[in-house]
C-alpha cells in the first residue's frame, strides 16, 4: 500500500513537471512552409507574445496548459485560434492560410489608387494617429540589446616611457599582445535582455505638456565574455586598465589623445576610485535614458530615419496591392525606392484604409549609403562611417486612447571604424613628470541589434505613478542562454545566433 502510494505521487509529481515545461513553437505559411516572422500572439486575449524573425515563439509556464487559447494573426494571412493542446499535437508547427485573395487584384472601387495620395492622407493623420492623449499608462516591456565587435586590425605597442621600468614595459606589452590577440581570435559579443514596466503621465505647465516617466526593471540578465570589449569606448578602456596596473599607484594621471587633452583625472589609488564610483551613472539612470532614445529615435515621428514617410517628395511610391489586418480592416501595400539623393531608404509600408495609419513599416538602407561619415584619418587618424540601417515597426490601436503606440520595433545598425592614434598618461605634478605614451590602432566592424516589445499595454493612475519608488538594479551574468531563467515571463524568443553563444573568461 505504501509502494502504490509512493509510485502515485511520483507519478503526480512528474505530470506535474510535464505540464510547467514551457511551450516552444513555429509559425509557417501553410503553402510555402516558410517561416513567418513577427506573427501577433494574443493569449487569453490578455498578453501579447511575437514570433521572431525565426518564426519562434515560447509561452512562459504560467501560459503552458493545454486549454490556454491562442489568436495567432498577421497581415495577409487568415487569423487562426488555437489551443496548447492542438500546438502540441501539430507537432508545434503552426500554420497560417494565406489570405483567399490576390494583393494585386483588391481594389476599393473602379478609381485607380494613388500611392502619393495615400502617403498625403497618411501625412495629415499624423497628430490624431500618433500624438499621445496624455493618459497615465503601463506598459510592460521586453527589450533585448545585443551588440558585437569584429577587429580586422589591432594593434596597441607601448612606446619606452618615464612612468615604466624596464621589466613593466616588457610586461605592459605582453598583456596588451595577449588580449588583442584573443580580440582578433574570438571576436567579442554581448547580449542583455531585460523586462521591465514602464509607468507614464503626463502633466501640464504653461499650456505646454510634459511626460513623467518611472521605470521598474522586473529581471535583467546579460551574456558577454567578461575581459572582451564589443565597442570602441570599451576597448579603449580595457587597454588603459592593463597600463593602469603599471603605474605609479599614489600618482594622478591626465589622458592626452592626438592633437586633444582630456579632463580627466585617472588614479589607481583606491580612496580615489571610491570617490569616482559614487559619481557613475547607475543601471536605472541609463537604460532609462536607452528606452527613451529608442522610442524617439524608432518612432515614426522622427523625421530623419523616416524621411520615406516625412519627405515624400525624395521617393518613388507603389501600390503593391491591399491586404486586411486581424480586425478584418484594409491595409494597402506600398513600396517606396530614391528618387532623389537625400532618400537613403528601401522599403514597404502598410496604411490603414480607415485613418491611414501606418501600422507596419519595413526599411533597409540603400546599398552604398550611409547614415554617417567622418573621415579624420589624416588629421587625427579616424575615421568612421555607418553601412547598414535596418529595421521593422509595428504599430497597434490602444483600446485605452484610440491611438498607435509601438507594439513592436526591431532596428538593427553596422559601423566600420579606423582609428590610429597616440595616447599619453601625463603625470599631474608641478615638477618633472611620468610620461607613459602608446600607439593605438584599431580597424574593425561593430554591430547593434535592439528589439523592443510592449506585452501588455493599460490603463494606470498618475497618483499611484507618482508614488512608485524607482529603485536601481543589478544583472545577472549568464554564461550561456538559460530558458529557464524567463520561464514564468513572456519575452522574445533568441535566434539561435544567441542559444549557441557561451561566454568564455
Amino acid at each position: 500500500m505504501k509502494k502504490s502510494f509512493t509510485i502515485t505521487i511520483l507519478f503526480f509529481l512528474l505530470n506535474q513537471i510535464i505540464i510547467a515545461q514551457n511551450i516552444t513553437a513555429k509559425v509557417i505559411d501553410s503553402k510555402t512552409n516558410e517561416r513567418i516572422a513577427f506573427a501577433n500572439i494574443i493569449i487569453n486575449k490578455d498578453d501579447n507574445l511575437i514570433s521572431n524573425s525565426e518564426g519562434n515563439f515560447t509561452l512562459s509556464q504560467s501560459n503552458s496548459d493545454d486549454k490556454i487559447e491562442l489568436v495567432i494573426s498577421f497581415i495577409g494571412y487568415i487569423t487562426r485560434k488555437i489551443t496548447v493542446e492542438e500546438i502540441k499535437n501539430l507537432q508545434y508547427i503552426i500554420k497560417l492560410e494565406p489570405a483567399i485573395f490576390a494583393l494585386n487584384q483588391v481594389n476599393v472601387s473602379n478609381k485607380e489608387i494613388n500611392p502619393y495620395q495615400i502617403i498625403a492622407n497618411a501625412k495629415a493623420n499624423f497628430q490624431k494617429n500618433y500624438v499621445a492623449t496624455g493618459k497615465s499608462i503601463k506598459n510592460e516591456i521586453f527589450f533585448r540589446k545585443s551588440s558585437s565587435f569584429n577587429p580586422s586590425i589591432l594593434d596597441v605597442a607601448i612606446d619606452k616611457s618615464s612612468g615604466f621600468s624596464k621589466n613593466a614595459l616588457k610586461t605592459a606589452n605582453e598583456q596588451m599582445t595577449a588580449f588583442t590577440s584573443k580580440l582578433i581570435v574570438q571576436p567579442p559579443r554581448q547580449f542583455v535582455d531585460m523586462l521591465c514596466n514602464k509607468y507614464s503621465f503626463q502633466t501640464k505647465k504653461d499650456d505646454k505638456f510634459f511626460t513623467n516617466d518611472k521605470l521598474e526593471v522586473v529581471k535583467a540578465t546579460i551574456l558577454k565574455n567578461e575581459n572582451s570589449a564589443t565597442s570602441l569606448d570599451e576597448l579603449q578602456e580595457k587597454a588603459t586598465n592593463i597600463l593602469i596596473v603599471h603605474l605609479d599607484t599614489t600618482k594622478f594621471y591626465r589622458i592626452k589623445s592626438g592633437l586633444f587633452g582630456s579632463r580627466d583625472t585617472i588614479s589607481f589609488r583606491k580612496d580615489f576610485n571610491r570617490k569616482k564610483i559614487k559619481t557613475t551613472e547607475n543601471h536605472l539612470t541609463k537604460i532609462k535614458n536607452d528606452l527613451d532614445y529608442f522610442l524617439t529615435e524608432n518612432s515614426v515621428g522622427n523625421q530623419t530615419k523616416y524621411d520615406f514617410f516625412h519627405n515624400p517628395e525624395y521617393y518613388n511610391y507603389f501600390y503593391e496591392g491591399a491586404t486586411y489586418n486581424d480586425q478584418n480592416e484594409f491595409v494597402y501595400i506600398l513600396s517606396f525606392k530614391p528618387k532623389k539623393s537625400k532618400a537613403k531608404y528601401v522599403g514597404k509600408l502598410y496604411v490603414n484604409e480607415n485613418d491611414f495609419a501606418i501600422i507596419r513599416a519595413d526599411y533597409k538602407l540603400v546599398d552604398g549609403k550611409k547614415v554617417n561619415n567622418l573621415n579624420l584619418k589624416f588629421l587625427l587618424g579616424i575615421k568612421t562611417f555607418g553601412d547598414k540601417s535596418t529595421g521593422t515597426i509595428l504599430y497597434k490601436k490602444s483600446t485605452i486612447d484610440d491611438r498607435y503606440f509601438i507594439q513592436y520595433s526591431a532596428f538593427e545598425t553596422g559601423q566600420y571604424a579606423y582609428v590610429n592614434r597616440p595616447l599619453k598618461f601625463i603625470e599631474l605634478s608641478g615638477g618633472e613628470k611620468d610620461v607613459v605614451a602608446f600607439d593605438l590602432k584599431i580597424e574593425g566592424y561593430s554591430s547593434e541589434k535592439k528589439e523592443y516589445f510592449s506585452i501588455n499595454r493599460s490603463e494606470s493612475n498618475q497618483n499611484v505613478v507618482e508614488k512608485i519608488i524607482e529603485k536601481d538594479f543589478s544583472y545577472i551574468k549568464i554564461k550561456c542562454y538559460d530558458s529557464k531563467i524567463w520561464k514564468d515571463f513572456s519575452t522574445i524568443e533568441p535566434l539561435e545566433e544567441m542559444k549557441q553563444f557561451k561566454s568564455i573568461d
